[in-house]
């Protein structure tokens, strides 16, 4: 009678082991990175860059046991322009880069970092938070639901640097709530329509996100 106890406690704990090898598995099936290029905003593109040279900002997103790890690289920018970088729910683009038709709220935005090119007009941030797949803000008192911010984009931090590109007036989007125009911003997928911080969006047109 003992040895089969023995035995059953043990093909338990096999089986127990199974479970978790198989629950380990289907965690791991979401990429452990994520890579995308940002778009500028085109009527602002000659107050970002040089004569002479096309501007161009990339993302790298790192999968954390925690969180995530974001490194946002620009290289062929004017020199010495400061930038704020957020998280927002909506884009300005389409998936081909054409405006989004009557385009006129980002939905909810995430203030991340600043952004400063040096003196040849490169930078590189990085920031640590939740991002892949599970970024999103809510206010219960206002019976705004989970809302997830999945773009990625970045505004002049200074409204005059625009100005010359026929920029008036000036947007929230830094921490004085006094800031230029769009520079830069991601592109949906064009099946989902969700923004390149989703990794595992669902079949479903629109998609959502498996988080």
């Amino acid at each position: 009678m003992l040895h089969l106890l023995t035995r059953s406690r043990r093909g338990s704990v096999a089986l127990a082991i199974g479970v978790i090898a198989v629950a380990g598995l289907l965690t791991s099936c979401k990429p452990p990175s994520a890579g995308f290029s940002l778009w500028p905003n085109t009527p602002f593109l000659s107050c970002l860059a040089p004569t002479g040279k096309t501007p161009t900002a990339t993302v790298k997103v790192d999968r954390g046991d925690r969180n995530d790890t974001m490194t946002v690289t620009l290289k062929d920018f004017k020199p010495d322009l400061a930038f704020d970088l957020f998280t927002v729910q909506n884009s300005n683009q389409q998936a081909n880069g054409t405006p989004v038709p009557g385009f006129t709220n980002f939905g909810m935005a995430w203030y991340q970092s600043d952004i400063e090119t040096d003196s040849s007009g490169n930078a590189t941030v990085q920031i640590k938070t939740i991002l892949l797949d599970q970024i999103f803000g809510f206010d219960a008192a206002t019976s705004l639901p989970p809302t997830n911010t999945f773009h990625v984009g970045f505004w002049f931090n200074d409204p005059a640097d625009a100005a010359p590109c026929g920029f008036t007036g000036f947007t929230p989007f830094n921490g004085e709530h006094h800031a230029g125009p769009l520079a830069f911003i991601s592109r949906p997928n064009a099946t989902t329509n969700l923004g390149p911080l989703c990794t595992d969006p669902s079949s479903t047109v629109p998609g959502t996100c498996n988080p």
